[in-house]
């Protein structure tokens, strides 16, 4: 394998009601959250997608299946760890990760810091390998409705052994 490996993933979630918003594992204060079958955080999902991706080993969906009742409610965070484990396994760690999330509402600058710490720590590295960029569509598509958030994830991966 290559000395360096390139992920990238997405994610998103449609916002409904009575259920808590998590973002980056970070709980933000809305009347809505995201609707899944875990905690639905997108910004670990995408986040794991990347990771998976660039080692070719599959998505989340094959880790953790939406149809597997213990999968049910998980914490996201459980799944970025077994993921970047994976990656470790695999003898890479994590360069540099870049996150866009983009919502209409809540705004979310306040919680911006906590969630790039939560990222960092997870992913054994310095938050300042840690880029997040929060983002509004405009008004455009289900993002810009208010309905959903979506979250991307570019990062990039290098080989800790030869």
């Amino acid at each position: 394998m290559s000395l360096y490996r390139i992920g990238h993933g997405e994610d998103i979630h449609r916002l409904v009601e009575g259920r808590p918003l998590i973002l980056a594992g970070v709980q933000v204060p809305s009347p809505l959250g995201l609707d899944g079958h875990s905690d639905a955080d997108v910004v670990f999902h995408a986040v794991s997608d990347a990771l998976l991706g660039a080692l070719a080993l599959g998505d989340i969906g094959q880790h953790f299946p939406p149809n597997d009742p213990t999968c049910e409610g998980i914490d996201s965070s459980l799944i970025l760890t077994h993921c970047y484990n994976l990656v470790k396994e695999k003898g890479y760690r994590l360069g540099n990760l870049d996150v866009g999330l983009l919502a209409e509402a809540p705004r979310l600058s306040p919680y911006a810091e906590a969630m790039r710490e939560n990222l960092a720590r997870l992913l054994e590295t310095d938050k300042g390998n840690v880029g997040l960029q929060l983002m509004t569509n405009e008004g455009l598509d289900a993002v810009g409705e208010k309905k959903a958030i979506r979250a991307t994830a570019t990062l990039l991966l290098e080989r800790t052994s030869l």
